[in-house]
Parts: structure tokens; sequence; C-alpha cells
């Protein structure tokens, strides 16, 4: 026998229902085993000390109350489901799960945060605006103005490379223009020296 099997079967000895092969396997185990002869002194202690806790008699009020309550609740739960759930069936219960109700609100969270991102301007829906066409339309709008504005910023970016270009194009010739010149002024004083 195993620690782990004899955890599982410690109340049963300690009550003293443990009868034939699984007892005498048990007390072998605690005969070789000193951890689980210390767990088996602690659980009969623990039990030996709730014996001797005097019974407490509940008070009449809260028997009372159970009473009262617990034929109530059955009878309305068998004879005459409540109104949602006429109305709804069983599906319901299941979407107001709290791991579904927590999922729909992340949900909800995220495409709110999505729509500020990108610029969506919350506002009451109107019938109108859940048409496909509609819908459509915005979502082929948008794309072409992102498109034209990447196209615009490119052709920017062209622009100033084109301009970049020819200027050092012109710093370059001019460069070349004056070096011939200064070259024939500065030689042509050295040769009349």
């Amino acid at each position: 026998m195993t620690c782990a099997e004899l955890e599982i079967l410690l109340c049963d000895y300690v009550d003293g229902t443990l009868h034939g092969e699984q007892r005498s396997a048990l007390e072998s185990h605690l005969a070789g085993c000193g951890a689980c002869t210390e767990l088996a002194k602690d659980v009969a202690g623990a039990t030996a000390f709730l014996e001797r806790v005097a019974t407490v008699e509940p008070p009449a009020e809260l028997l009372t109350r159970i009473l009262h309550e617990i034929p109530h609740g059955r009878q309305r739960s068998s004879d005459r489901p409540s109104w949602w759930r006429r109305l709804f069936g069983g599906w319901i219960e299941s979407v107001l799960q709290p791991r579904y109700a927590m999922g729909m609100a992340m949900t909800i969270l995220s495409f709110s945060m999505l729509a500020r991102f990108t610029g969506i301007e919350p506002r009451q829906l109107n019938p109108q605006d859940l048409d496909p066409v509609k819908i459509w339309q915005s979502i082929d709008d948008r794309a072409h103005r992102i498109w034209d504005r990447g196209v615009k910023y490119y052709d920017n970016l062209r622009l100033v490379i084109e301009v970049q270009s020819q200027l050092k194009e012109w710093t370059d010739q001019a460069q070349a223009q004056s070096a011939p010149d200064s070259g024939t002024t500065v030689s042509g004083t050295n040769d009349k020296k």
C-alpha cells in the first residue's frame, strides 16, 4: 500500500469501518512508515477532540426558516418556471454564466478600444447605420482614403528626393565650372611670375 492509498482509507480506519485485507494492509503500512503513523495519530487526536465537543442546538428561528423556505423553493422551480426562463428557454442560463459574461464584457471592451484607436466615433446606432450597403461604402471609402494618403505621402517623398538630387546636380555643376575657372587664374598667375 502506498501513502496516497493510506490517506484515502485513513478516515474509514479511524472510524473503525475498515475491514478485511484493507485494514491489515493499512496497519502493515503504518508499522513501516513513520510519516503515515504521525498522520494517523493526528487524525485520531482530531477525531477524539471533536467527540468531546458539546453538541450545539440550532436556534428555533433557523429551523423554522429552513422548513418554511425549502418547500416553497422546490415548488416554485418544479411547478412553474420563471418568466425569463419561459421566454428565453434554457440557453439564457448558459449565457449568464460568469465566464461567458466576462468574455462578452471583454469583447465589447476590445471592440470599443479598437474603434477608439482607429478613429471611429462612438454614437448611437440608427437602423440606417446597419444597412450592409452603407457599411460596405464606408469601408470602401475609408480604404480609398488610406490608399490615397499613402500614395500622396510616397509622392511627397519622391518629390523631396528629386528636388534634393536636382540641387545636388546643380551644386556639382557649379563646383565643376568654378574649379576650372579658379585653376586657370591660379595657373595664369603662376605663369606670369
